[in-house]
């Protein structure tokens, strides 16, 4: 899904009339992942709460959308289109596969209570 960020905020162009829609209108919570393009095992989890759900008057943000992503297309459904913007509370980065929790528990040694663990 398209999105764009300002710093502190996430903001999505949607529709109306899409079950997503209702269910964010139904309950705030979100979360979405973004790839790095150049590495697919590291990504972010961005937690948060959708702050405002507003008409995308004139469609200005889809279509500022679809020149920042390179598809410039008619827009068929500009009479539906909201932007959904979402306020973080939490974020997950994972690298390799793996958290940076989990890299540091790898990498620190074996368990105190390993069987591996020296005498």
């Amino acid at each position: 899904m398209w999105f764009a960020w300002d710093g502190e905020r996430a903001r999505f162009s949607h529709t109306r009339n899409r079950q997503k829609y209702r269910n964010l209108a139904n309950d705030p919570r979100v979360s979405f992942h973004v790839q790095d393009p150049d590495n697919p095992y590291r990504t972010l989890e961005v937690r948060g709460r959708v702050e405002s759900i507003v008409p995308d008057a004139g469609t200005v943000f889809y279509r500022s959308l679809q020149r920042r992503y390179d598809f410039v297309t008619p827009v068929f459904d500009a009479d539906v289109r909201v932007i959904i913007t979402v306020a973080p509370t939490s974020f997950v980065a994972v690298d390799g596969g793996l958290t940076q929790k989990e890299i540091h528990d790898l990498t620190r040694g074996p368990h105190p209570r390993s069987p591996d663990r020296e005498k």
